[in-house]
């Protein structure tokens, strides 16, 4: 197993058996890196925010160099490949959690549904009531295929082990500092538009491998509302999504008591809570359509 293709295939039926590594994450590891550097770069200005996101996107390629070198001068190339694409990928545990939140929801646990939403979105859970909470749950798990599994793909693909690393540091550090606050409003503008522009093409795969498992309606909405979401790369999922099960996304957002009012999206009902399982196995079906993309074109 020497070629990447088939590391990153390799590294998907790792995800699909095992998710995330339970200790020990390297992705985990990096949050604690970005944290120390945070505390030592940080300030109220653009700049001070290009000097962290470069410095810590840049180290986690250069580390990727290294890794692939190192990897191919002892031929175990696919083997490390395949390790790195295991440890980037979230969507068996994305998954995972999408089928959390519908048992949670089935039994009418709506404390512990608000509790546990904060592991798939930075909404604001009170006073959410279930069909709230599935909206939700369901448009976290549609922009989370591409951010947790297709685009990872689509770099490692690309680039090879550095990208698969430099795209985790990039998303990673968008959750991080790149949302809108007092205190992250200049200094995460380089890492929110640095994760736009590494999930411009792989949202749209994402989409257009959605239509190909989810059909021709998916494909109706995404061109018509793909664009109405003021996210460039997370309406082209949730349009696709929202066609394909045959659901309305959109509508009013609060996060950190900021509300946002967004366009809706699809032309079904409002998502019920069986629609989080079909929306967990959409998301599946399409990360294993990107992997096999990949094995055949590369």
């Amino acid at each position: 197993m020497r070629g990447s293709a088939e590391g990153i295939v390799a590294g998907v039926v790792l995800d699909a058996l095992l998710g995330d590594p339970m200790r020990w994450h390297p992705v985990a590891g990096f949050g604690r890196v970005a944290s120390v550097a945070e505390g030592r770069l940080y300030g109220d200005s653009r700049w001070r925010g290009v000097l962290y996101a470069g410095l810590l996107v840049g180290s986690a390629g250069a580390a990727g160099v290294v890794i692939e070198r190192v990897s191919r001068r002892f031929g175990v190339h696919g083997l490390v490949t395949a390790g790195v694409t295991w440890a980037v990928l979230g969507g068996t545990s994305l998954g995972r959690e999408g089928l959390t939140m519908a048992g949670l929801l089935e039994q009418e646990d709506l404390g512990a549904a608000r509790a546990r939403l904060s592991h798939l979105c930075a909404r604001d859970p009170e006073g959410m009531d279930a069909a709230g909470l599935s909206r939700a749950v369901v448009e976290s798990v549609a922009e989370n295929t591409s951010d947790a599994s297709v685009a990872p793909l689509v770099w490692g693909a690309v680039a090879g082990i550095p990208g698969l690393l430099m795209y985790r540091a990039v998303n990673t550090l968008d959750a991080m500092v790149g949302y809108r606050s007092p205190r992250y409003e200049r200094f995460g503008w380089a890492s929110a538009r640095l994760d736009d522009i590494a999930n411009w093409v792989p949202a749209r795969v994402t989409a257009g491998l959605v239509v190909l498992c989810g059909g021709s309606e998916a494909y109706r909405v995404l061109r018509r509302d793909g664009k109405k979401h003021p996210s460039p790369n997370a309406g082209q999922v949730e349009a696709a999504f929202a066609g394909a099960l045959g659901v309305r996304l959109g509508g009013v957002n609060a996060y950190g008591g900021r509300v946002e009012r967004r366009p809706e999206m699809g032309d079904g009902k409002a998502p019920e809570v069986r629609d989080i399982r079909r929306a967990v196995r959409l998301s599946a079906a399409v990360t294993f359509a990107a992997a096999v993309v990949i094995g055949v074109l590369r």
